[in-house]
């Protein structure tokens, strides 16, 4: 298993600052709020130690197994290509399979897997000219 674990940490801190924007009132925050029916009080009761250390955790695992599905210094397209397949085809693609069971909206779907899809293309960048 050869993997770069340097890249994999600044990869998941770029998704989790990623998402900081992507979430932010800037961006996609309010109305990701009102798709999931949550108000800014409670999301400002929930525990943000837990929330966020999770959130990194969970940033960190999937840039390290996508490192190690791109392997060694895949080159920038085929780190984009794939980034950008990951997110989309297999990860958004899978929360529009969830998404319509649930009869959640298509605005939800489009916030949260652009974020995916952008998450990975941007593991698939940074992995790609990682030398």
């Amino acid at each position: 298993m050869d993997i770069n674990y340097l890249a994999v940490v600044v990869a998941a801190i770029s998704a989790f600052m990623l998402g900081g924007l992507w979430y932010s009132p800037l961006l996609f925050g309010l109305r990701w709020m009102q798709e999931v029916g949550l108000t800014e009080q409670q999301l400002q009761q929930g525990n943000m130690k837990l929330i966020f250390g999770g959130a990194l955790l969970f940033n960190v695992l999937s840039a390290a197994v996508f490192a190690l599905f791109l392997g060694p210094a895949p080159g920038l397209m085929l780190g984009l290509g794939a980034g950008f397949a990951a997110g989309f085809c297999w990860v958004a693609a899978s929360f529009g399979v969830c998404y319509l069971f649930e009869r959640r909206s298509m605005a939800l779907f489009m916030i949260n897997g652009g974020y995916c899809t952008a998450q990975f293309t941007l593991y698939g960048l940074i992995f790609g000219l990682w030398p």
